[in-house]
């Protein structure tokens, strides 16, 4: 189906020693396109002066993955049934823990997205929960991780 790429990059500050185990985590995502986004490691791992807390760290950018990757598919299968969406939001959480081994890693992901319809034709609650199920099964990110996935979908109005 293809192969995708990404390119990180890190280089050490001046001044710092990498040695000393105190050197600073920003990075840069290099995406085709151009696109570069600011990475770094998540706040609260280590001391701040080490992270930039305005960067975006692994696990919030594998949250916005998973839910950016369910929301396409969702909108495709969505438009397919004649449904016509204005505006999608989702706020998915993730919840790290250690596993058996002690090792840290990302067990459970929750999402609640909401979308807002326009239009005569509205999706009843089973038609939503169904364009719901076939964007998380055909999700090429939900199915490449292990955790438990979870989807609420907020059904109704925007608040």
């Amino acid at each position: 189906m293809g192969d995708y790429k990404a390119t990180v990059r890190w280089e050490i500050g001046e001044g710092e020693v990498f040695t000393t185990n105190r050197y600073n985590r920003r990075h840069e995502w290099h995406f085709d396109g151009g696109a570069v986004v600011p990475g770094c490691a998540a706040p609260g791992y280590l001391p701040a002066a080490l992270i930039d807390e305005s960067a975006v760290d692994p696990e919030e950018a594998l949250l916005a993955s998973a839910a950016s990757c369910h929301m396409l598919y969702f909108l495709a299968f969505a438009a397919k049934e004649g449904f016509s969406i204005d505006a999608y939001e989702d706020n998915p959480v993730g919840h790290v823990e250690k596993n058996g081994e002690g090792d840290p890693w990302v067990s459970t992901i929750v999402m609640r997205p909401r979308a807002t319809f326009v239009g005569d034709k509205v999706p009843t609650r089973e038609e939503l929960d169904d364009l719901h199920h076939r964007a998380h099964k055909s999700c090429i990110i939900a199915n490449s991780l292990k955790s438990e996935m979870t989807i609420e979908p907020v059904f109704g109005e925007a608040a």
